[in-house]
């Protein structure tokens, strides 16, 4: 290889004698003084010779390039076509020497394909025909062509800056101003012809977590998509438009009724809930759709679209992923959010919170082997507060990330507080949420907090649902080994109710699964084989892994899962949460 890269220029044919003679310019400087990608090829197809630009703008290194196919640096879509051109262009070469080349298509070593132009030169040697592919990256001429081209059209339709007051940047979609002009022409019409008019407002179910997770550049290609789903999936009369954010509005005019609206909701549901590619990744989103209309809910243009953005509220705190039709009641409910996501701003601040703890029991002896810290919220007007309450508006409002960093600490802190009393050492078990664990820096902070509490990391079980273990299979496994390594227990929480898989399992560190309650309270007569349980059991045990039953609350439950070899437990059956004084006796007894 040594040999081919100091190629004697000097035998082009075609160049002036002597000039690369006795070493003075070797064909390698000639390829590194070029400011493209210069990619020498023998006729057979093979990589000879590569400069930086080339390793630059493919990013391999060259000694990866060297020998290789040049398909190498081809799609797979298009090595047919390409492999035509460099036919055709090959015989042309035998007759006169070719000036230009096409417009083609390279891969760079990351997957990314991106167009170029190429030039082919032929050039003689004693090895035979060689061809340098002179390649340039023509994507910013590409996107200027398409820029202006739309620009074109836009213009002709409506008038570029017309369209630009009017419009949102990101997605293309009517902006607030574009839909209130929509909406009161709507309702003028449905006046006229005795019509109704719906608005429907749509919010994208923990789109923040993709953010958080994949970056911003992937959140806007997920409303850009969702923005093209949506007008595909209403008529070309209605009107779709970004609200902010990941929030939409659709103006839904001449409609007879409720029927009407339930079809168009169900088929824009179905529409966003397909699985999207943005940005290289496949994302699964749903949303909550809340609706109003005009005349029932409201008379005029501000008040409909202020009760469709109630009602999807509702659908959110309901379970998300639904369609919810505006109804009086649902005021009140708005109200009382608002006024939470008020009261939890502080609450931190205020020592509010409070921690219980739930024991963990091995249910072979009986013994006590764990417990899981359980937050309360000990609110100064409502008194102590369930976190089924307030654990979705943390989520939605994102103060769920400083809420459960307070969680972890002082859950490692009573820990530490029980051991140094004299008590029996036993793991915490603490859960940790999607926004959590997504967010930069999450791996630092679980190890400062032990590093300040003092903690043996493996008296600490983190436990995280299937749904974000799933999401970014690669970058979870990454942080999981992480923990692992630091000597800390994980556990995947409400098993059953996710869509992991067990490839994916099989190779994050996991050391028990938890079976939902919601299983366990299927256990409830006589002869129920409670199929799931029995599986999930065995699957723990095929993977080494512990298996965790929640929510046992009888006798009949408790017996199935001793049959069925279920090696630990919690629930009512065993006792309820206890604050931390009186979790100490029974760490005492």
């Amino acid at each position: 290889m040594r040999q081919v890269q100091q190629l004697d220029a000097g035998r082009v044919s075609g160049t002036q004698p002597g000039l690369f003679q006795n070493g003075a310019i070797s064909a390698l400087d000639v390829l590194e003084a070029a400011p493209d990608a210069l990619v020498l090829i023998h006729e057979d197809g093979d990589i000879v010779l590569v400069n930086e630009p080339a390793e630059r703008l493919f990013g391999y290194r060259r000694d990866e390039l060297l020998g290789r196919p040049v398909q190498i640096l081809v799609p797979w879509s298009y090595r047919a076509a390409h492999a035509m051109q460099l036919a055709r262009y090959r015989n042309e070469w035998r007759r006169r020497p070719l000036r230009g080349g096409p417009e083609l298509f390279g891969l760079r070593k990351d997957g990314t394909e991106f167009p170029v132009e190429v030039t082919f030169s032929p050039l003689a040697s004693p090895k035979g025909l060689l061809v340098i592919l002179a390649i340039r990256d023509i994507s910013a001429r590409k996107r200027a062509e398409a820029e202006r081209r739309h620009l074109i059209r836009e213009r002709a339709l409506y008038g570029a800056i017309s369209r630009l007051a009017r419009h949102d940047a990101l997605t293309g979609l009517a902006n607030r101003g574009l839909l209130k002009d929509r909406l009161t022409s709507a309702i003028a019409s449905a006046d006229r012809h005795g019509d109704k008019v719906g608005v429907a407002f749509l919010d994208l179910d923990r789109f923040k977590h993709v953010n958080d997770s994949l970056g911003h550049a992937a959140g806007d290609c997920l409303l850009q998509s969702v923005a093209a789903r949506l007008k595909a999936s209403v008529r070309r009369t209605d009107t779709v438009c970004r609200h902010g954010g990941d929030e939409f509005v659709i103006v839904l005019p001449d409609v007879k009724g409720r029927e009407d609206l339930e079809k168009a909701a169900a088929k824009i549901a179905a529409a966003v809930g397909a699985p999207h590619r943005a940005c290289g990744h496949e994302l699964h989103v749903t949303a909550s759709i809340g609706i109003a209309m005009y005349p029932d809910d409201a008379k005029d243009v501000e008040t409909l679209i202020s009760h469709a953005d109630t009602a999807m509220y509702y659908a959110k705190e309901h379970g998300r992923d639904s369609v919810r039709f505006f109804t009086p009641e649902m005021n009140a409910l708005l109200i009382e959010r608002r006024e939470l996501e008020g009261g939890l701003r502080g609450a931190l601040e205020r020592r509010e919170f409070v921690l219980h703890y739930q024991p963990k029991v091995d249910l072979r002896t009986g013994q006590m082997i764990g417990a899981e810290a359980l937050i309360r919220w000990r609110h100064p007007e409502r008194g102590l507060v369930a976190p089924q309450t307030f654990i979705p508006v943390a989520e939605e409002s994102g103060l769920i990330v400083p809420i459960g960093q307070w969680v972890q600490f002082e859950a490692c802190r009573q820990a530490v507080a029980w051991r140094k009393a004299g008590l029996q050492p036993v793991p915490v078990a603490v859960n940790i949420s999607a926004l959590e664990f997504r967010r930069k820096g999450f791996f630092e902070g679980v190890r400062r907090v032990l590093a300040e509490t003092g903690l043996d990391p493996s008296l600490l079980e983190l436990e995280l649902t299937e749904s974000v273990l799933m999401e970014s299979v690669a970058s979870t496994a990454e942080i999981l080994w992480e923990l692992k390594s630091m000597g800390l227990r994980l556990a995947v929480d409400d098993f059953g109710t996710g869509y992991s898989s067990l490839s994916y399992l099989m190779h994050f560190p996991i050391d028990a699964l938890k079976v939902d309650q919601s299983f366990v309270h299927e256990i409830a007569t006589e002869g129920d084989t409670s199929p799931i349980i029995t599986a999930v059991i065995a699957m723990g045990r095929s993977l080494k892994q512990r298996v965790i039953a929640e929510g046992i609350e009888t006798e009949a439950q408790l017996a199935f899962l001793r049959a069925q070899q279920c090696e630990e437990g919690q629930g009512f059956h065993f006792g309820r949460p206890l604050p931390p004084e009186l979790f100490a006796a029974l760490l005492a007894a």
